[in-house]
C-alpha cells in the first residue's frame, strides 16, 4: 500500500480532530479527501507528511512507519500545504535550486519540474511577481522535485480562478498517471473531476469511503419543485420510487428517486392529485454534493 493508516486518534486539548481513523490506498490511485472545515482533514495530512505525531495508532508512507522512519517518509513523500510557504524575494528558478540542494536531487531534475508543471514561461520571474495559480505550480514543482511516489496536497486549488483551475486539475491527473495522489479540497467537482475515489470525515470519524462510480448512484436523481402552496407532506408516501423528500425553503421541495426513469410527470400527476400546481421543475442525477451533504449533515 502506498498509503495505510490505523486507529490514528490526535486531540488538540479537548477537541478530537480525528477519532480511531483507519484507510488505506495503493498505489496509483487519486483519492479526494472531503469534510467539513475543522473535520481534521489537515490534521491526518500533517500526520502523514510527519509534521505532527498522533496520540495514537499508526500509519505507513510506503510502507515506512511516520513514528520510526520519518526521514525515509519524507523522501517518499511530495507535499504541497494548504498555505503554500514560498520565499517571494526569489526567483523560480533560484528557489527550486534551492530545494534541490535540500533534497540532494541533480540540478538537471529542475528543468524536468519546471516543464512538467508548465512554469517555463513565467521562470524568469520573482516568485512574488506570480499570480496565484503560478505561485501553486512552484509549489507543486517544489513537491515533485525528488521524484516522490506519493503526493499529499492539501487544498491545492484555493483561490484560483475557473482558468486556473482547469490548469492545476489536468496537472494533478497527468502528474497522477504514474503516482499516488491523496488531496483535500473544499471543490466539489474537482473530485469528480480528478479522483478515482473519496473518502469523507466528518467530526473527526470516517463516514464513507468509496469509488467515485459507487458512491454515486446513476439511478438516483434529486427533481426540485416548487408549488404554489404547502403539500401535505404525508401524501409524499404515494410517490413512487420516492426515496426522501426534503422542505429546501418556502414551498420549495427536494425530492429523491431511485428510478432511471424521468420522474417529473409522476410529481406534476402529484400535484394535480393534491389540488397543488407546479410553478417551476428541475431534474438532475444525483452528484458529489448531494452525498456530502448527506453524509455531513
Amino acid at each position: 500500500m502506498s498509503i495505510e493508516v490505523s486507529n490514528i486518534s490526535k486531540s488538540y486539548g479537548t477537541q478530537k480532530a480525528l477519532d480511531h481513523v483507519s484507510f488505506s490506498i495503493k498505489k496509483g490511485e487519486i483519492v479526494g479527501f472531503l469534510g467539513p472545515n475543522g473535520a481534521g482533514k489537515s490534521t491526518l495530512m500533517k500526520i502523514l507528511t510527519t509534521y505532527i505525531t498522533p496520540d495514537s495508532g499508526s500509519a505507513a508512507v510506503n510502507d515506512y512507519n511516520v513514528l520510526t522512519n520519518q526521514k525515509s517518509v519524507q523522501k517518499s513523500v511530495g507535499y504541497l500545504p494548504e498555505h503554500n510557504p514560498l520565499y517571494l524575494d526569489l526567483y523560480v528558478r533560484e528557489y527550486l535550486e534551492f530545494n534541490a540542494g535540500v533534497y540532494k536531487v541533480a540540478k538537471s531534475r529542475i528543468d524536468e519540474v519546471i516543464s512538467l508543471t508548465g512554469l517555463t514561461p513565467e521562470s524568469h520571474k520573482k516568485i512574488g511577481q506570480l499570480s496565484k495559480g503560478y505561485r501553486q505550480r512552484v509549489g507543486l514543482a517544489t513537491a515533485l522535485l525528488h521524484n516522490p511516489e506519493v503526493l499529499i496536497l492539501d487544498e491545492p486549488t484555493t483561490g484560483l480562478d475557473p482558468n486556473q483551475l482547469v490548469d492545476i486539475r489536468r496537472l494533478i491527473r497527468n502528474v497522477g498517471k504514474d503516482k499516488t495522489v491523496f488531496l483535500s479540497t473544499h471543490i466539489l467537482q474537482e473530485v469528480e473531476a480528478i479522483c478515482d475515489r473519496v473518502i469523507i470525515i466528518d467530526k473527526g470519524k470516517i463516514v464513507t469511503d468509496k469509488k467515485i462510480d459507487k458512491l454515486i448512484e446513476e439511478k438516483e436523481q434529486v427533481i426540485e419543485v416548487e408549488f404554489d402552496k404547502a403539500p401535505n407532506e404525508a401524501a409524499f408516501a404515494n410517490l413512487q420510487n420516492l426515496v426522501s423528500f426534503k422542505n429546501l425553503n418556502g414551498n420549495v421541495w427536494e425530492l429523491t428517486f431511485a428510478s432511471e426513469s424521468d420522474m417529473r410527470p409522476a410529481v406534476f400527476d402529484f400535484a394535480t392529485s393534491n389540488n397543488l400546481r407546479t410553478l417551476q421543475i428541475n431534474q438532475r442525477n444525483k452528484n458529489l454534493e448531494d452525498v456530502f451533504r448527506e453524509m455531513t449533515k
